[in-house]
């Protein structure tokens, strides 16, 4: 019997932590019923940590910095609120994903987490928005905040920045530019490399500060 190509891949694993228990156990249900993830109690390297919160508190912002140091793992947020310099810091740390808790369904938390197991991020519309109207078009790289390089990009960087910032995923954008899908992630990973960015929220960010997109 053929296997569906769902079932050949390695679940991913997640560990979810939360201010209060009705939370966890709202996320822990949402999770544990999907095929592709393995709820956990400890993070394992190249995995996903779900916070959950409703601001970004010292506590959570101990634990992401815990969760995205030194294995490879994913961290996403599911907050009612961010401030503006919180989200430059969570960017700065490698944070893969921001759910707000009132859109928190459980096909949206599902999304969240598969999309920062594979490296692609997952931010509301209107977090990018709001960094858009925050950072403007035109700054300097000398004006660049710490965790920002003062590199340029290519004109193919540029091209692919533009598709993440909207939101699309690796297969959409090579679609979008007749690219392949192998080329998209050679892409992605050449930029974050060079430039020393974590991710592509990380990356989303500085080509915003740098006025490429």
């Amino acid at each position: 019997m053929d296997r569906h190509p769902e079932q050949c891949e390695p679940r991913v694993p997640v560990v979810v932590h939360a201010r209060d228990p009705i939370s966890r156990e709202g996320a822990l249900s949402a999770l544990d019923r999907d095929s592709r993830i393995e709820v956990r109690e400890r993070k394992s390297p190249g995995g996903v940590i779900l916070l959950v919160d409703h601001v970004l508190s010292q506590g959570t912002l101990t634990q992401m910095r815990r969760a995205v140091g030194g294995d490879g793992a994913k961290a996403v947020l599911v907050l009612d609120t961010l401030q503006d310099e919180e989200f430059q810091e969570i960017v700065s740390y490698g944070v893969s994903a921001v759910v707000w808790r009132h859109e928190a369904t459980r096909n949206r938390l599902i999304q969240a987490v598969l999309a920062a197991a594979r490296g692609d991020g997952d931010l509301p519309a209107d977090l990018l928005g709001r960094l858009i109207r925050q950072m403007g078009t035109g700054s300097s790289p000398a004006t660049a905040p710490p965790g920002f390089p003062t590199y340029g990009l290519t004109p193919r960087e540029v091209e692919v920045m533009r598709l993440v910032a909207e939101g699309f995923g690796t297969a959409r954008i090579a679609a979008e530019l007749c690219y392949s899908e192998r080329t998209i992630k050679d892409v992605m990973y050449k930029l974050t490399t060079r430039l020393n960015l974590r991710n592509r929220a990380h990356a989303v960010a500085y080509a915003l500060r740098e006025g490429y997109i």
